[in-house]
């Protein structure tokens, strides 16, 4: 049986009688909340670290409606009392930020726009109240979706990310909320790494990385199986492939496939008579024979030169994310705060000829970042093996001492959107890995669903 580190109902009512004589301004209730607010940081930390897993963390979003006073205390509580003892909160979703609207240095709106909240700084204010309560308090941004708002500044067009069907990233996802970015575009790095300053700024436990990625698409486009389908279409990320051509051959070969999709016999020998002087056309990573124009047929050569340069371009879109979520990261190391990357297990496959769409390079991550997997998959309401087969995928790439958390969809007690409750998913999870140390859930909304539909929708006064 899991040892949850969940508080007595009694002990979660007498917390919640005081905190409201609290709010009202009574002053012993006041001195008595603050310790008992003590005495339960010191028990679940006593509880966590001999239970395991050592690290229960759960995702939480805040909303306007949570500049309200005692509303953080609220969540913060509940939190503690279900034996959580790390949070993530959002703090860049949606094109918006959770910054004070009065203190915005970025691109992207503050998410609390209400008059008179100018200078609520929520984020600072989650991480303090999740601090005093001995709760670990992680950033948990969006990273290459920066959001619809972003996709209607004029003068960053150029930084959306665009495929060889003539078609902006808004156009694939069927939400219209996001806008993924050209991870090479200098002006969608410097926006993003200012945002991430001003998190930084406010001193998070930790930063962790959502959508580090691309969009995924749907039906047949869900597999990238030729170079229209992929992300290179923008200026910065067209130059920066460029710039990988060793010579004056590989130049050509390259501007010609990215052109058309592919390269003939025709193309080769016209490459070949351009530049007599080389022997192989070269790029980074290309290293072959010097005789390799007479060891192969013309028909092999090509297919030959074919593959590679579809390999180059997959290679070249990948990296884009790893350089990314290296940029991002870099801030928090600075400051020696670990930083995380969050990302599906299937998101990095092969498929056939082609990969998945996404194109989430995650087992080049680096093992000084915590991996944290969506162990998303659905097996149905009573079964979880599916589960651990995705954690079990991760755990069998990383490099040895890389920090594995897994994060698991669902609720206690019960099943929702055909999962099991979240004890069988830890269950099932701890028996095949009892060596990771930490598991987070999706999400408060999902615990709280009640309470989560009145914050999003409240009118503030």
């Amino acid at each position: 049986m899991l040892q949850s580190c969940q508080l007595s109902p009694k002990a979660i009512q007498e917390k919640e009688k005081l905190r409201l004589s609290a709010l009202k301004g009574n002053r012993d209730s006041q001195n008595s909340y603050q310790k008992l607010l003590k005495q339960h940081a010191q028990e679940l930390q006593n509880c966590r670290s001999r239970n395991w897993p050592q690290t229960q963390a759960i995702w939480l979003r805040l909303y306007p409606c949570d500049t309200q006073p005692g509303a953080i205390d609220q969540i913060m509580d509940r939190i503690v009392s279900r034996g959580y003892n790390q949070v993530y909160l959002e703090a860049f979703y949606d094109g918006q930020v959770l910054l004070p609207a009065a203190a915005n240095p970025t691109v992207w709106p503050a998410v609390v726009r209400t008059p008179g909240t100018e200078k609520v700084d929520l984020l600072a204010a989650g991480i303090k109240k999740g601090q005093e309560r001995g709760l670990k308090v992680y950033a948990w941004m969006f990273t290459v979706n920066f959001g619809y708002t972003y996709g209607q500044i004029p003068s960053r067009q150029d930084a959306i990310a665009r495929n060889g069907k003539g078609q902006t990233s808004l156009a694939v996802v069927d939400n219209n909320s996001q806008v993924f970015i050209d991870p090479y575009n200098t002006q969608a790095k410097t926006d993003y790494y200012r945002m991430v300053q001003e998190v930084v700024r406010r001193r998070p436990d930790g930063l962790l990385f959502d959508y580090v990625r691309y969009p995924r698409q749907a039906g047949s486009d869900s597999i990238a199986t030729k170079v229209s389908d992929l992300w290179l279409f923008t200026p910065a990320t067209q130059e920066a492939f460029f710039r990988r051509a060793l010579n004056s051959k590989g130049l050509e070969l390259m501007r010609r496939f990215l052109t058309k999709g592919y390269v003939t016999t025709g193309d080769i020998n016209q490459v070949d008579k351009l530049y007599p002087q080389e022997s192989e056309p070269l790029w980074q990573g290309r290293n072959p024979p010097t005789a390799e124009k007479s060891l192969l047929s013309p028909t092999n050569r090509q297919q030959l030169l074919q593959t590679e340069l579809w390999q180059l371009a997959v290679a070249h879109a990948m990296q884009g994310i790893l350089d990314f979520v290296a940029l991002a990261s870099s801030l928090g190391q600075q400051q020696r705060i670990p930083s995380g990357a969050v990302f599906f297990p299937d998101g990095n496959q092969a498929v056939g000829k082609g990969y998945d769409s996404r194109l989430q390079p995650w087992d080049r991550f680096s093992p000084s970042l915590e991996w944290h997997p969506m162990a998303y998959a659905n097996c149905g309401n009573a079964n979880a093996s599916c589960i651990a087969e995705q954690v079990q995928r991760v755990l069998s790439v990383a490099q040895p001492g890389t920090q594995i958390i897994p994060a698991l969809a669902g609720k206690w007690g019960e099943s929702i959107s055909n999962r099991p409750p979240l004890e069988a998913q830890m269950a099932a999870l701890r028996q095949f890995a009892p060596q990771i140390k930490g598991v987070s859930h999706f999400a408060y909304s999902w615990q709280y669903p009640e309470q989560d539909s009145d914050r999003k929708f409240c009118r503030l006064p």
